[in-house]
C-alpha cells in the first residue's frame, strides 16, 4: 500500500497546469495514437503506468490543449484510419457536451437530485457509513478500494476503471448514482459536468435506456492484466438499469443556446474561466478591453469539499491563461453572483466577454449573476468555438450519430 501511495503522490506532483506542459504530453503521446492506442487503450495498468492512454484529459477539459490540436496530431502521424479509435475518443468529449447542451434539464435534475441525496445521507447513518467506506476505499473489495485510492491521490482513473467503479458503486453496493458521480467530480482533474454526469448515467442505464453497464470479474482480470482477480460472487449478478427512477424518460431535445456575440464597440472586460483557457484564440485585439479577471469556480462542482489537487490545477490553469492573454488579470473567486456586476462597474465597462460556458455549475452561477449585470447595463457576451458548433447539432441521440459525421466535421473545421 505504501508503494502505491508513493507512486500516486509522484503522479499528482507531475501534473502541471500549463499549456506548455499539455503540449509536451501531446507530443510525447502522438507516436502512440495509432495502433498502440487501439490495442492498449482498454488496459488499466495502475497508477504511474498508464502508457497506452494519453493523459491529456485535464488539458483538453480546460482547453489548455484544444481537441483540434490533438486530432490534428493524430491525423498527421497516423491518418484518419490509423488513428480512428483515438479520434473517436476525442469526439466523445464533444458529443457529451453537445448532448447536455441539447438537454439542459438533465443537468438540472442531477444538480437538484444531488442535493436531495446529500440530505438523505445526513439522515441515514447506514447509507452514510457505506458511502464513507466506498470513498475511503475500505469496502474490502480489492479492485474497488484501489481505484478509490488512486482517484483520491492522483485525481485520475483509467476510463475502463471508471466504468467498473461506477457499475460496482451502483449495482454491487446499491449506492445512489449521483453520490458516486459527485465523488468523481470532486476529485477528477479532468472532471467535466457533461462527461462525468452522462458517463454515470450511461453506466446506470439512464443515458442509453435499457443498457446498463455490468462490471464482470473476467473483464476486470483481463484488462488489469491479472492485477485484480475478483470472484463473480463479489459483483452484482443480474444488473438492471435505473430507468424506473425516471419513468418520464429523457427530456425533449432543445435548440442550442445562441450566445450573445461580443460587440467590439463596447468598453469590455475579459473573464477567464477553466471552461476555456485559450482566450488568445479569439479576436482580443479587436475589442476595447479595459480590464481582465480570472474566475476560480471549481468549488462550485459540489456542495461538498472539492479535492485540493483539483482546486490547485484550476488555479494554475487560470494563471497560465492570464499570462498568455497578455493582460493584467484580477484573481476572483465565484462567490456572491452579484459581485460580478460590482467588478464590471468598478472597471467602467459595458460588456463582459468570455469563451463560451457550457451547462454546468459555472453556467448556473453566471445565470444567477445575470439580473445584477442587467441592472448595471452590462452585457455578458461569449465566443463559441467552431469545433463545438460543428459537433453539437449532431449530438441529439447516441454517439453513433456523431461518429458517422466525423469525416464531415473534420472538413468543416479545416482538418480534412
Amino acid at each position: 500500500m505504501a508503494s502505491q501511495q508513493n507512486i500516486a503522490a509522484s503522479c499528482t506532483e507531475s501534473v502541471a497546469a500549463r499549456r506548455t506542459e499539455g503540449l509536451a504530453v501531446l507530443e510525447r503521446f502522438t507516436p502512440r495514437m495509432g495502433r498502440q492506442y487501439a490495442n492498449g487503450r482498454n488496459v488499466d495498468r495502475g497508477p504511474g503506468k498508464h502508457r497506452d492512454v494519453s493523459l491529456l484529459s485535464p488539458y483538453l477539459r480546460r482547453r489548455l490543449v484544444l481537441e483540434q490540436e490533438a486530432v490534428a496530431a493524430a491525423l498527421g502521424s497516423h491518418g484518419l484510419e490509423g488513428a480512428e479509435k483515438f479520434i473517436q475518443e476525442v469526439f466523445w468529449r464533444g458529443y457529451f457536451k453537445g448532448w447536455l447542451e441539447r438537454r439542459p434539464l438533465v443537468w438540472s435534475a442531477y444538480r437538484d437530485g444531488l442535493v436531495q441525496d446529500l440530505a438523505t445521507l445526513d439522515k441515514d447513518r447506514r447509507l452514510r457509513r457505506q458511502v464513507e467506506q466506498a470513498e475511503a476505499g475500505t469496502t474490502g473489495l480489492e479492485c474497488f478500494d484501489a481505484w478509490a485510492e488512486e482517484l483520491r491521490e492522483t485525481g485520475y482513473l483509467h476510463n475502463h476503471a471508471r466504468m467498473w467503479f461506477a457499475s460496482i458503486w451502483i449495482f454491487t453496493f446499491d449506492l445512489p448514482w449521483r453520490l458516486g458521480a459527485d465523488f468523481f467530480y470532486r476529485h477528477l482533474l479532468d472532471g467535466d459536468p457533461a462527461s462525468n454526469t452522462l458517463s454515470w448515467r450511461w453506466v446506470a442505464g439512464l443515458h442509453t435506456r435499457g443498457k446498463p453497464y455490468a462490471a464482470q470479474a473476467w473483464n476486470i482480470a483481463k484488462f488489469t492484466q491479472q492485477r485484480f482477480r475478483p470472484r463473480e460472487c463479489d459483483l452484482a449478478g443480474a444488473v438492471h438499469g435505473l430507468e424506473h427512477l425516471e419513468p418520464e424518460g429523457l427530456p425533449d431535445v432543445q435548440p442550442l443556446r445562441v450566445p450573445r456575440a461580443p460587440d467590439p464597440a463596447l468598453p469590455s472586460a475579459l473573464l477567464l474561466t477553466e471552461e476555456d483557457c485559450r482566450a488568445e484564440d479569439f479576436p482580443l485585439a479587436d475589442m476595447d478591453i479595459r480590464a481582465a479577471a480570472t474566475l476560480e469556480a471549481s468549488h462550485l462542482r459540489s456542495p461538498r469539499e472539492v479535492a485540493p489537487q483539483v482546486v490547485a490545477f484550476e488555479q494554475g490553469a487560470l494563471r497560465d491563461a492570464a499570462e498568455r492573454s497578455g493582460l493584467a488579470a484580477t484573481a476572483m473567486r465565484a462567490g456572491v453572483p452579484e459581485d460580478l456586476a460590482l467588478w464590471a462597474r468598478r472597471a467602467g465597462v459595458r460588456q463582459i466577454v468570455t469563451p463560451y460556458v457550457s451547462f454546468g455549475p459555472l453556467r448556473d452561477w453566471l445565470d444567477e449573476a445575470a439580473p445584477a449585470l442587467e441592472a448595471e447595463g452590462v452585457a455578458l457576451s461569449e465566443w463559441r468555438r467552431d469545433w463545438d458548433t460543428a459537433i453539437w447539432p449532431h449530438a441529439t441521440a447516441g454517439f453513433f450519430k456523431v461518429k458517422k459525421q466525423i469525416p464531415r466535421i473534420l472538413r468543416e473545421v479545416g482538418l480534412a
